[in-house]
């Protein structure tokens, strides 16, 4: 049996749900520098990135020996707001950090 209005609606829900996109992703990363101290980068991973004490050491150290380090993923704006946070709190601290976001 076929109800009035029920076979148009689901089909125009699926249609819905296939023109629906994620919103791009942008991968933020810190770049290492010969002067920005190793506990202020952990605490910027901490205080900014919401990381795990244990995860900013090892993030750190990625940024120590690989020369970049991820901090995470996120919408846009989310990471444009985390990228400005870091050379605000990293101007204000005397350090050089630079921090970038890419697309995933």
């Amino acid at each position: 049996m076929s109800y009035p209005g029920i076979e148009s609606e689901i089909e125009l829900s699926d249609q819905i749900r296939e023109e629906t996109e994620e919103p791009p992703k942008f991968r933020v990363l810190l770049i290492n520098d010969d002067y920005t101290t190793f506990d202020f980068v952990v605490q910027v991973l901490v205080s900014i990135f919401k990381r795990t004490v244990e995860e900013a050491i090892q993030i750190t150290t990625d940024v120590h020996n690989k020369g970049t380090g991820v901090c995470g993923v996120y919408t846009k704006q989310i990471a444009e707001t985390k990228v400005d946070m870091v050379h605000q709190a990293s101007q204000t601290a005397g350090f050089p950090l630079k921090c970038t976001m890419e697309e995933v």
